[in-house]
């Protein structure tokens, strides 16, 4: 029998897209709604970017993903503003997993990158009963 185990600041968490489908939302209209000023006007039209091939610049493995977070991660992550100082702490942690490409990554670690909250401020955030923004563990 399995058993569950409480998570700690070393637990890893990340984006969970299935959560996404199971509560009939799409995540493309939240990254939409994040992308920077100069790439919301560049596809202010454009519904479906299709797909890219992404190069992991660690391990050389090509998979392919969606354009729109691909832009996300490439272009608008990298601009100053991306994360604001009054950007909700959760949306923060968000964006972090969309500049991230969705790698897991712990309370200790999003605090490292964030330097807001102590890493057990955020994992009492990510494990309040309530599911934000699809953030889960990993299973």
């Amino acid at each position: 029998m399995a058993r569950w185990l409480r998570p700690t600041v070393d637990t890893k968490f990340h984006i969970d897209l299935d959560w996404w489908q199971k509560q009939n939302r799409d995540i493309r209209v939240y990254l939409t709604q994040s992308l920077c000023e100069e790439c919301r006007a560049a596809y202010a039209e454009i519904r479906d970017l299709g797909e890219v091939d992404w190069v992991d610049p660690q391990t050389g493995e090509v998979r392919r993903e969606d354009a729109l977070w691909s832009t996300l991660r490439t272009c608008c992550s990298s601009k100053p503003g991306y994360i604001k100082p009054n950007t909700p702490i959760i949306d923060s942690i968000f964006l972090t997993f969309v500049a991230n490409g969705n790698e897991p990554l712990s309370p200790r670690e999003l605090h490292e990158r964030l330097d807001r909250r102590p890493p057990e401020t955020i994992l009492r955030m990510l494990t309040a009963g309530q599911v934000y923004l699809g953030i889960r563990p990993v299973n």
